[in-house]
C-alpha cells in the first residue's frame, strides 16, 4: 500500500494479513422459510422468486428480469435466494460456541507418597475434578486434548540442568535406595516411581494448552495437572512442586514460538500461597507481568519469607512488573479478592495489554480448604475469571496449582469451566465487604507501584474504603495456644452485592452502630505493661497503629487514637518470665509473661498507661487476635466490677490467645490497674515443659531495655541484668 506524504513523497506502509481456517467454524447453509420472507416482502414477490427458476418460467424469465432494475435470473436463482436469506438467519440465530480446551491424563496420578501415607497433594485431587466435570457434561462441550511430556530444552529455560536431570531420573531404579533421603532434604516434597513421568506430563501439558490458545485454535483452556508448580525453584523442588509448569509454558511462548506474536504475558497467581518461584524466574523480565494475591501474614505463612511482600516489585528492566498483594489475615473471601481485582489488577492489566493470560489456578483459598483457611466461593472464582476475559481477546489458560478440599476444588473448577464455555459467571452472590486490612493492603500496593502504573496514582475515595466488614476473628493467625482452633466472634455478616465494590456515586456509607464504644470511652483504667509495651513508642502502635524496629508486622491501632492521659511506673510482687519459641509479632525468641499469682519473693517493673476501657479492649484484641475491630466488648463494665473480687478474669472469647487472662493489680488514684497475661493453667504447662521457656531474642530484648531506661526505672546495664534474671530464674 502506498500513500502520499504532505511533501509529495511516497511512504510505503507494511500491512499484515493473517488467515487460518482453523479459526473458522463452518456452518451448514439453510433455506429460508416463506414465513420468514413474508415478514418483509409481499406475497407476490415471494411467490415470484420462489417459482422463477421453474420450467413454467423458462420462456418469460428473461423478459421479467429486463423489467427489473439491474437483475438477472436463471434456473438457479430461486434456490440461491432462499439459501442466502436462510443462511443469514442461521448465522444470526446461531450462537457460536467458544472453543475451550480441556486436558486431563490419569498418568499424573502415578505421583504419590512412596509408602501410601496420606498427603494433601494426592491423586484424588485431579480425579475428583475430572469426575465432577464428567458428571456435569463438561468434557463433551470442550476440545479434549492429549497430554504431552515436556522436552528437556523447555524445562531448561527456567530450571538448572542439575535439577532437570534429578527429576528426570529420580523414578529410575538407580534411585530406589536414596529417593526418600533426597526427598527428605527438600522442602515439603515426596518422590516415588511415578514422579518423573507426572512432572514431565504436567509441564508439557501446560505448554500444550498454552500453545493451542496462542495459535488461535482454542479460545481458552484448562490443564488439570499435578504435581503443581509455582513453588518449584530454578534449582530444586519445593512445596509439593517439581517443575514450574506455568513458568515453563510462558517461557516456551516467549522464547521458542516468537512467530505466534506473544510478546506480553500476564501471569495471575490466585493460589493461597505466594508463587515464589514464578516471581524469581521473571524477576527482571518486562515481558511478563506477574501478579500474586496470597495469604502472607507478614511472612509467617508458607513459604514463610519476605518474597511475597508488596515491596517486592521486580528489578532492572522488570522493575514494576512484579505485583504482590499479601493478605494480613487468613479469612479473606470473595469481596476481598474482587476489591483487589477492581482496584489493582484490572487497571494494570488494561495498561499492560497482555497477549495472553496464564492463571496459576490454585484453589486452596477456597472455603473449606484445610491448608488455606480463606473463604473464596466458586462464585467468587467465576467472577474473578470473567473479569480477566476482557483482556487478551479472551485468550486465557488455567493451570491447576493447589487446592486440597476435594469438594471445594471440584466445584471451583466447574465454575471456572462454565465461565470459559458460556462467558458468564455462575449464579451466586457473596457476603460482606472487604476487611479493613484488605483496603490497607490495597492502598499500600497502589502507592508502591503507582510510579510504574500511573492509573493507580489516585487515592481511593473514603466512601469506598469505609465500606468494610466486621472481621471474623481467627486465633490461628495470632499468638495462640492451639493453632488449629478458630474462634469466631462475628455474629453475622452483611449481605452486599459484589457490584457495589466499584468506585461510583452509588456507594452508601456503612453505618455500624457500636454503642458499647461510646459507653466504655467514658471509663478510665490503667493498663499495666510488663513486656515490650513498657516502651512508649511500642505501646503507641496499639493506639495509633504501625510498628517499631524489630516488629515483624504492624498493628492496626485502636479506634480511639488519643494518647494515654497519664503514664507512671510501679513495681508489683509478681514473677516475670519469658516463654514460647516465637511469636508472629516478634519472630523467633521468647516473649514476656507475668505469673498471675502474687509472690513477694519477686519484683516486676510495670509501666501504667491511663487509657479508656474502650482502648483497653482494642489493646486486648490486638494482643490476642490480629484483627481490626470487634463487634462487642471483650471486657465490659460488668467484668471490670467483678475482676476486683475475682483478681482475674479469663476471657472465653480469647481463650486460645496467649494474653487472654485479665489480672487486677489494685487501684491508682481510684482507677483500676489491669494487666493481661497467661492463665494459671498455662503457667503450669510452662513449669512442666509442655510449653517452652525461652529467652527473648535481641529485637525484643532491646525494646524492653528502651522501656525501662527511657522510663527512668533502670540503667541500661541494670535493665539487661533484670531481663537476664527473669529469663534464667526457675519458674
Amino acid at each position: 500500500m502506498e500513500v502520499k506524504s504532505g511533501e509529495g513523497r511516497t511512504i510505503k506502509r507494511r500491512v499484515g494479513l493473517l488467515y487460518d481456517e482453523r479459526m473458522c467454524v463452518v456452518l451448514n447453509a439453510k433455506e429460508a422459510k416463506d414465513k420468514n420472507l413474508l415478514s418483509v416482502h409481499t406475497e407476490n414477490h415471494v411467490n415470484l422468486i420462489k417459482n422463477i427458476s421453474s420450467k413454467q418460467f423458462d420462456s418469460r424469465r428473461d423478459r421479467i428480469a429486463s423489467k427489473l432494475n439491474s437483475i438477472y435470473l436463471n434456473e438457479g436463482s430461486s434456490e440461491a435466494a432462499y439459501l442466502a436469506a436462510g443462511s443469514v438467519i442461521e448465522v444470526k440465530g446461531r450462537t457460536i460456541k467458544r472453543r475451550v480446551g480441556l486436558l486431563y491424563d490419569e498418568r499424573m496420578c502415578k505421583h504419590n507418597t512412596p509408602d501410601g501415607d496420606y498427603h494433601p497433594e494426592n491423586p484424588n485431587r485431579i480425579k475428583a475434578i475430572w469426575n465432577k466435570l464428567q458428571a456435569a457434561g463438561i468434557p463433551r462441550r470442550c476440545v479434549v486434548l492429549n497430554s504431552k511430556e515436556a522436552k528437556d530444552k523447555n524445562l531448561l529455560s527456567v530450571h538448572t540442568e542439575n535439577h532437570v536431570n534429578l527429576i528426570k531420573n529420580i523414578s529410575s531404579k538407580q534411585f530406589d535406595s536414596r529417593r526418600d533421603r533426597i526427598a527428605s532434604k527438600l522442602n515439603s516434597i515426596y518422590l516415588n516411581e511415578g514422579s518423573s513421568e507426572a512432572a514431565y506430563l504436567a509441564a508439557g501439558s501446560v505448554i500444550e494448552v498454552a500453545e493451542r490458545v496462542a495459535e488461535g485454535e482454542l479460545n481458552s483452556a484448562f490443564a488439570i495437572v499435578r504435581p503443581p508448580g509455582h513453588h518449584a525453584e530454578p534449582d530444586e523442588a519445593m512445596g509439593f512442586c517439581l517443575y514450574n509448569n506455568v513458568a515453563v509454558a510462558a517461557s516456551f511462548l516467549l522464547n521458542e514460538r516468537p512467530e505466534l506474536g506473544i510478546n506480553k504475558i500476564l501471569i495471575v497467581d490466585w493460589d493461597v500461597h505466594h508463587g515464589n518461584s514464578t516471581q524469581k524466574m521473571f524477576w527482571k523480565d518486562p515481558r511478563v507481568l506477574f501478579f500474586s494475591v496470597h495469604r502472607h501474614e507478614f511472612g509467617t505463612f508458607y513459604p514463610a519469607n519476605d518474597d511475597g511482600f508488596y515491596t517486592m516489585i521486580g528489578e532492572g528492566p522488570g522493575l514494576g512488573y512484579n505485583i504482590n498483594v499479601p493478605w494480613e489475615n487468613g479469612r479473606c473471601g470473595d469481596a476481598d479478592y474482587l476489591a483487589v481485582w477492581d482496584h489493582i489488577l484490572l487497571p494494570v492489566a488494561k495498561d499492560f495489554g497482555p497477549d495472553i493470560i496464564i492463571i496459576s489456578a490454585g484453589f486452596d483459598a477456597a472455603a473449606g480448604d484445610p491448608l488455606g483457611g480463606c473463604r473464596v466461593t466458586p462464585y467468587g472464582y467465576s467472577v474473578m475469571l470473567k473479569k480477566l476475559m476482557d483482556f487478551a481477546q479472551g485468550k486465557i489458560v488455567l493451570a491447576l496449582e493447589g487446592g486440597y478440599n476435594l469438594g471445594s476444588i471440584s466445584n471451583s473448577v466447574l465454575a471456572c469451566m462454565n465461565v470459559l464455555l458460556e462467558d458468564k459467571p455462575v449464579a451466586g452472590s457473596s457476603e460482606a465487604y472487604p476487611f479493613e486490612s484488605t483496603w490497607r493492603v490495597i492502598q499500600a500496593v497502589r502507592k508502591k507501584i503507582s510510579a510504574f502504573w500511573p492509573t493507580l496514582a489516585d487515592e481511593l475515595p473514603t466512601k469506598l474504603t469505609s465500606l468494610k466488614a466486621p472481621p471474623a476473628h481467627m486465633i490461628s493467625s495470632s499468638d495462640s495456644e492451639d493453632e488449629d482452633t478458630k474462634v469466631e466472634t462475628l455474629e453475622a455478616v452483611l449481605q452486599v452485592a459484589l457490584s457495589k465494590l466499584k468506585v461510583d456515586d452509588g456507594h452508601a456509607e456503612l453505618g455500624m452502630a457500636t454503642p458499647w464504644r461510646s459507653e466504655l470511652s467514658k471509663v478510665d483504667v490503667f493498663y499495666a505493661s510488663f513486656g515490650s509495651n513498657m516502651w512508649k513508642s511500642r505501646f503507641l502502635c496499639y493506639i495509633e497503629g504501625g510498628q517499631v524496629e524489630g516488629m515483624q508486622k504492624p498493628c492496626s491501632g485502636s479506634k480511639d487514637r488519643n494518647p494515654p492521659k497519664e503514664i507512671l511506673w510501679k513495681t508489683f510482687p509478681h514473677h516475670l518470665f519469658f516463654g514460647r519459641d516465637s511469636s508472629h509479632t516478634w519472630g523467633p525468641g521468647g516473649v514476656a509473661f507475668l505469673n498471675p499469682e502474687c509472690d513477694c519473693r519477686h519484683k516486676a517493673y510495670l509501666c501504667l498507661y491511663r487509657i479508656t476501657l474502650e482502648q483497653f479492649n482494642d489493646v486486648l484484641l490486638q494482643e490476642n487476635v490480629y484483627s481490626d475491630d470487634v463487634s462487642s466488648p471483650l471486657f465490659d463494665t460488668n467484668d471490670l466490677n467483678s475482676v476486683a473480687n475475682k483478681k482475674a478474669v479469663s476471657l472465653e472469647a480469647l481463650k486460645n490467645g496467649w494474653y487472654h487472662n485479665v489480672v487486677y493489680l489494685g487501684k491508682e488514684h481510684g482507677i483500676p490497674i489491669l494487666t493481661m497475661t497467661c492463665s494459671l493453667s498455662a503457667v503450669g504447662k510452662f513449669k512442666s515443659g509442655e510449653f517452652p521457656l525461652r529467652a527473648p531474642a535481641p529485637p525484643y530484648t532491646n525494646t524492653l531495655i528502651k522501656g525501662l531506661v527511657e522510663g527512668k526505672q533502670l540503667s541500661e546495664e541494670e535493665a539487661k541484668a533484670y531481663i537476664h534474671e527473669a529469663s534464667t530464674k526457675r519458674l
